[in-house]
């Protein structure tokens, strides 16, 4: 049971990050043996599946890696990682009771969301920034993260679950600064282009 709950958990988690890359990981894993997978998940073993899945994954490898386009594919893809989270999640859960796989996939969704919007906003504020050497470094941060995070996941639950659980009240510690931070980025970058001063700031 508990590694059925952190593969459920690892797949959303990991999702929120990486969607394409967690698929195609698990997959291979799956296929060569090292993994062993409820039958909801065997699709996922598909060579197809698999092939795909490299091909989307390199294709995200290199669109993360371009400052602000990267923000375009996080936003595009919040109407895909959080549903695939919380699908993966409740089929992780086999043939476990309906409302165990509901229960399964609302807090699939809910981790796939948190990992999602925690790197989105993040990237957000780091392409205010004119360089584009701290978005390179926070995207290879990101891959190497969502992959040593998946292989506890798979490989050493009981250790993932505990480091999950020290995301989740970092999480919750820093979206709400991310999303004070992101908006005034945006006021800040508006009051710069249309040269207006804001409100209660004086002339010297």
């Amino acid at each position: 049971m508990l590694s059925a709950i952190s593969l459920s958990a690892g797949l959303a988690w990991a999702s929120g990050l990486r969607l394409y890359l967690t698929i195609a990981l698990v997959g291979v894993c799956a296929a060569m043996g090292l993994v062993h997978l409820p039958p909801e998940l065997a699709v996922l073993a598909s060579p197809w599946v698999i092939g795909a899945a490299v091909v989307l994954a390199v294709i995200e490898f290199l669109a993360d890696k371009i400052p602000a386009f990267d923000s375009l594919w996080d936003a595009i893809h919040t109407l895909i990682r959080i549903p695939a989270g919380a699908l993966l999640a409740a089929a992780a859960l086999g043939h476990a009771d309906p409302s165990m796989q509901t229960l399964a996939a609302l807090a699939g969704g809910t981790l796939a969301g948190t990992a999602h919007l925690t790197k989105a906003g993040s990237r957000v504020l780091i392409n205010m920034s004119p360089e584009p050497l701290s978005n390179w470094i926070a995207s290879i941060a990101e891959d190497v993260l969502m992959v040593v995070g998946l292989m506890l996941a798979l490989f050493l639950p009981l250790v993932f679950l505990v480091l999950l659980i020290s995301f989740l009240c970092f999480a919750g510690w820093v979206l709400p600064r991310l999303w004070r931070g992101v908006q005034g980025g945006w006021r800040g970058m508006a009051t710069h282009m249309l040269g207006v001063e804001p409100l209660g700031s004086k002339h010297e």
